[in-house]
């Protein structure tokens, strides 16, 4: 560890739940001082465009670093960062080259926003990160998904696939 109080300590050293928890307790007043000031609408419109940026910065932060270029396989090589710790239980369906299919029966992400009183926000401060990370990953990988357990569903189905860039999720729009 630096002794520079300004370096940025990674997924890695700490965990992404346990930094998704940090994240929310940092994120819950500051969203709580939005919502009574502009409403609850506004408050998660902005907290959703925040995040979404921030997923695609990281995915690209990854993207550069990942020798030879990105692609679905390399993509499944990250996934042990967001299960690290049992965050999340999952169910691998299909994984190939192409395809990358599973679903999620555990997410600690979700319980613990739960347990913090974030429910209602969970989805914005971590399933909405999912698809946007695969903008930033690599143009041509694509998350369909239909449920989440952060929205009371009995699991999260993953089904990520390499699709020509025109299908690709359109980009964040800039903030006017």
């Amino acid at each position: 560890m630096s002794d520079d109080p300004a370096r940025i300590v990674t997924a890695e050293e700490i965990g992404i739940l346990a930094r998704r928890r940090i994240e929310a307790g940092i994120i819950a007043p500051i969203y709580a001082e939005m919502v009574a000031t502009i409403g609850e609408a506004q408050a998660q419109a902005i907290l959703d465009r925040a995040i979404r940026r921030a997923a695609i910065e990281a995915a690209r932060g990854f993207a550069a670093r990942t020798p030879g270029g990105t692609s679905l396989k390399t993509f499944q090589e990250l996934q042990h960062l967001w299960t690290q710790n049992d965050a999340l239980e999952i169910e691998v369906l299909r994984a190939t080259e192409t395809e990358f299919h599973y679903n999620v029966r555990r997410c600690r992400y979700a319980e613990s926003y739960r347990a913090m009183g974030l429910g209602a926000i969970g989805h914005l401060l971590s399933c909405n990160r999912d698809a946007a990370f695969c903008e930033g990953y690599h143009p041509d990988l694509k998350l369909t998904r239909t449920q989440t357990l952060m929205e009371g569903a009995s699991h999260c189905d993953f089904r990520y696939r390499m699709a020509p860039e025109d299908e690709a999720a359109p980009p964040v729009p800039a903030e006017g």
